[in-house]
């Protein structure tokens, strides 16, 4: 699969732009500022139905408009697909496939795998278990489509939890029958998810060990854990055991929304142990795992973006990640740079076709 061509009306810094795309690599390179990391968005976007940087829809559209436009093409499976993100103030988004409408956001993800990697990332480690969960759980839902409507109804279920003991407090009333249907429903989806995380934890965990010393070049002692109270107990009973809680905090206090990945290096929280180049070769580590998983799983090269690459690595590590082309473990990469030279002189060097385009 790649991207053959990008349209972009008012999205974010381009009023208008289109580029035409080589099938292996497309290079970014311009001053901070010009938008190249916008471009990657875009692209982003187109498989996601969402900015990678700002979820905040109306913040994509360019200032002083009403609307932005993404159109991409791609060719996947020997066929085009042409897919359109787009959205009006006042109106809802849209997501159109070869001119269709989807009824579902949902049912789109999965269709363009794609990983990213960003000096963004570093929300993972430093940001609180939320930017942890949203992580695992995209990544499973990029090719496991029943996990991604289980994950849409618990927490539907789970508004209605908060706001039923919210109405309780409120009100000083209390009704565990009504309580419990919300229990048995969370038990229902919440179990099953907790199951398909530590399932797909169970493979990718090895694969992200591998990357790590792939990435670092040196064998440390890194770990990444999965941390759930579904571990030691059932759902239904943790529910049962927190009533009290969640009464008092109304809200629900226990669940599969409140699991972590614990990140350690030499058994203590790479957050404040890791050096900041341990902690950038944990975060590549951890996109580079995804990346083999979803390709194993979807059966589709994903795209690959690698955003302000050298932020993280230094020119020997990049032009190692870049080198794996030659060896059929990447597909279709877009690189974003601000040093037009150093870019060439990794890209050259793999014997690839490329395009460099100046922001």
């Amino acid at each position: 699969m790649h991207l053959k061509h990008l349209s972009l009306v008012n999205y974010k810094s381009f009023e208008s732009g289109d580029f035409e795309f080589d099938p292996t690599i497309n290079c970014f390179v311009g001053k901070n500022g010009v938008g190249k990391t916008n471009v990657l968005d875009a692209i982003y976007h187109l498989s996601f139905g969402k900015s990678y940087f700002n979820p905040v829809t109306t913040q994509n559209i360019k200032h002083g408009s009403d609307f932005f436009m993404v159109e991409g093409l791609f060719e996947k499976d020997d066929r085009e697909e042409k897919v359109i993100c787009s959205y009006k103030k006042g109106s809802k988004k849209l997501i159109k496939r070869n001119g269709k409408v989807y009824d579902r956001f949902s049912d789109h993800i999965g269709f363009l795998p794609l990983v990213i990697i960003s000096p963004a990332d570093r929300d993972l480690i430093i940001e609180g278990s939320d930017t942890r969960r949203k992580f695992i759980d995209g990544v499973i839902s990029q090719s496991n489509k029943a996990y991604l409507q289980n994950l849409i109804q618990y927490n539907k279920v789970l508004s209605q939890r908060n706001s039923l003991l919210k109405y309780f407090a409120a009100n000083h009333t209390f009704d565990n029958t009504t309580l419990e249907i919300y229990n048995d429903q969370l038990t229902t989806y919440g179990t099953t998810i907790y199951e398909e995380r530590k399932a797909f934890l169970e493979k990718f965990i090895p694969v992200f060990e591998t990357q790590y010393q792939n990435v670092a070049q040196k064998k440390e002692g890194i770990a990444l854990t999965y941390s759930s109270k579904l571990n030691e107990v059932g759902l239904k009973t943790l529910l049962e055991q927190s009533l009290e809680k969640d009464r008092a905090l109304q809200y629900t206090a226990v669940g599969i929304h409140k699991d972590d990945l614990d990140f350690n290096i030499d058994g203590h929280p790479i957050k404040k142990f890791g050096s900041q180049g341990q902690q950038k070769s944990f975060l590549i580590a951890l996109k580079l795992a995804q990346f083999k998983l979803l390709k194993e799983q979807s059966g589709t090269t994903p795209i690959l973006l690698l955003d302000d690459i050298f932020d993280k690595l230094d020119e020997s590590r990049v032009s190692q990640i870049v080198s794996l082309v030659n060896q059929d473990q990447f597909g279709q990469l877009f690189i974003s740079d601000t040093h037009a030279d150093r870019t060439e002189n990794v890209v050259k060097n793999i014997h690839q076709s490329y395009k460099i385009f100046n922001l």
